[in-house]
């Protein structure tokens, strides 16, 4: 294969990440400001945000099934992607909290369809060079800090009203990006006729998926209350997005250095340092959020709550499910992660919000990290190394 063979299927996976997370980057920290200044309480809020996660439980499981079945990945991720756009372009036909519960369902389901089997296809065309999923994944992270950096001012001077119309035109980007990645590009499949039911029974399996689940409860309050907590501390839209970005740079430099780290010190290890970490995130963040310099810090940490964390479970999940049950293992763990943890953690943030404070809801998120890390301690093997 030549030097141009390699080089464009990396910037074609690197692109589609990159409009893929900068559309994150509009969406998650201001979409929670949207909702309030159309009049919802904290309550509604994390609802409404629940919803945006709890879709991810079903969808990538239907689109997995799918794709491991017909081998046609892309073709998942293109329709996916245009009728995501076509369900968000709703928002603008209503307000009510009903309307915008069905929008963000139906958009949500279609859009969850993509990043699973984005992620099998970009891991399959690695081959036995997983460890270097990292860099083709921090261009998502340039894209999200780019979209944040430059979203938040715009908010500032033109309203927040805005912020619809900016995300439409970031999931046309994203559908757009699906259009040059060759379905090839998702390799042939193996036929590993190992019933799922038996992966799933594995005690390793079994306690990477709590510990996922686990981790992105513990990131609810932030996804959901980050912005707004910063808000009503004194911290203007602009450095608030500033923060954001900070986060995100860390989490690039994670992923820069990843594929050194996983074969240096082995997914267990660092596994157990990102969770440690994440734990004393939320901690600073409930405590300590007048002072910049905290908050500083600990957005530095998304390096390892996010960044290490993500790419050692890609790693794992894809070392665990093969063959045939790879699209499907990239979607449980979406569906488990960021779907049925991402819903519990803003559902239960918008009632200790109002009922307990930020700062408990903030404490709880650091009891669901540490229970993580204390079933990673024991559960996950030293010899769970990468292949």
């Amino acid at each position: 294969m030549s030097a141009h063979d390699n080089a464009a299927p990396y910037w074609r996976l690197s692109g589609f990440y990159f409009f893929y997370f900068a559309a994150l980057g509009a969406l998650l920290p201001y979409w929670g400001l949207y909702l309030q200044s159309l009049g919802f309480g904290a309550r509604e809020i994390g609802e409404l945000i629940a919803i945006l996660m709890a879709t991810k439980i079903v969808a990538p499981n239907i689109w997995g099934w799918i794709a491991d079945h017909s081998g046609r990945r892309m073709m998942i991720v293109r329709l996916g992607s245009l009728l995501a756009v076509v369900a968000f372009s709703g928002i603008f036909l209503g307000v009510s909290y009903w309307w915008i519960a069905f929008v963000i369902c139906l958009f949500s389901f279609f859009w969850n369809a993509t990043l699973p089997q984005f992620e099998a296809t970009t891991m399959s065309h690695l081959g036995d060079s997983t460890h270097r999923y990292s860099t083709i994944r921090l261009w998502g992270s340039v894209g999200f800090i780019i979209a944040v950096v430059a979203v938040g001012p715009l908010l500032e001077t033109q309203g927040i009203d805005l912020l619809p119309l900016v995300l439409v035109v970031l999931f046309a980007a994203i559908w757009c990006s699906s259009l040059v990645v060759p379905e090839h590009a998702a390799g042939h499949l193996s036929l590993d006729h190992e019933p799922l039911r038996n992966v799933l029974r594995q005690p390793t399996v079994v306690a990477l998926l709590l510990i996922c689940f686990l981790v992105q409860v513990s990131h609810g309050p932030y996804y959901t209350f980050y912005t707004i907590y910063l808000d009503d501390n004194g911290y203007s839209r602009s450095l608030i997005g500033q923060l954001w970005a900070l986060g995100v740079v860390a989490e690039i430099g994670a992923f820069v250095v990843m594929h050194r780290l996983i074969p240096r010190f082995g997914v267990r290890a660092l596994l157990l340092i990102a969770l440690a970490l994440t734990t004393l995130r939320w901690v600073l963040v409930a405590w300590w959020v007048e002072s910049l310099a905290v908050m500083l810090f600990a957005q530095l940490l998304h390096a390892f709550s996010f960044g290490v964390f993500h790419a050692v479970s890609i790693s794992l999940i894809h070392k665990y499910f093969v063959g045939r049950h790879q699209g499907k293992g990239q979607a449980l763990y979406s569906s488990v992660s960021f779907g049925a943890g991402g819903a519990v953690g803003s559902l239960y943030s918008g009632y200790t919000w109002e009922g307990l404070g930020p700062a408990w809801t903030y404490l709880f998120a650091a009891l669901a990290s540490f229970v993580a890390f204390w079933i990673a301690w024991q559960k996950i093997c030293p010899k769970c190394e990468e292949k």
